[in-house]
This record gives structure tokens, C-alpha cells and sequence, in this order.
């Protein structure tokens, strides 16, 4: 009798673990350009956010993906809404906007 066994190749581990990255950079970048059009420093976003400036900093460096609790608050701090579209086989969309528009 015979078996059939999936097994992860390293071409998709390297897949993956870049998705993942991308989406920790996309998120960074939303969340430091809303905080820069703003006019805020980091130190600023991390106290209205009750947050440290190194976890903000962590973020709008990739270096970490938020969950939605974070985000939910990172919203809040920033004034704003949070547009998140992610369609399937395709890059995930982040933008923060005013809560006014």
C-alpha cells in the first residue's frame, strides 16, 4: 500500500516567508505615512497609541505584522480609517485615511 505524502519545498517556504514580509512592509509604510502627513513623530504615535516608540518604530520597519486589536488602535491614534483590501493571488492593498473622508 502506498502513501502520498505532501511536502513543503523550500521554493514555497521562501514564497511564503516572503509574502509575509511584504505584508509587514506594506503595513509599516501605511502607518508611516499617515503618521508623517500628520506631522507626528514616532514618540507621539507611540503615546496615543499607548505604545513605546521602539514597537512604532518596529512596524514602520516591517519588522513586525499587527494584529487587529493593534490596528484598530493605530487607527484611533492616527485619526483615522483603515482600508484594508486583500484580493486572492494578489498584493495586499493598506492605506489609513482621514476619518473625515
Amino acid at each position: 500500500m502506498s502513501h502520498t505524502r505532501w511536502e513543503i519545498t523550500d521554493a514555497d517556504r521562501a514564497r511564503e516567508g516572503y509574502q509575509e514580509a511584504r505584508r509587514a512592509y506594506l503595513f509599516g509604510k501605511a502607518i508611516r505615512d499617515r503618521r508623517t502627513a500628520l506631522g507626528m513623530t514616532q514618540t507621539q504615535l507611540a503615546a496615543r497609541a499607548g505604545m513605546s516608540q521602539a514597537a512604532i518604530s518596529r512596524l514602520e520597519h516591517g519588522g513586525s505584522t499587527p494584529t487587529i486589536p493593534l490596528l484598530e488602535r493605530l487607527a484611533a491614534a492616527l485619526d483615522s480609517t483603515l482600508h484594508l483590501d486583500i484580493p486572492p493571488n494578489s498584493d495586499l492593498s493598506v492605506t489609513f485615511t482621514s476619518c473625515a473622508a
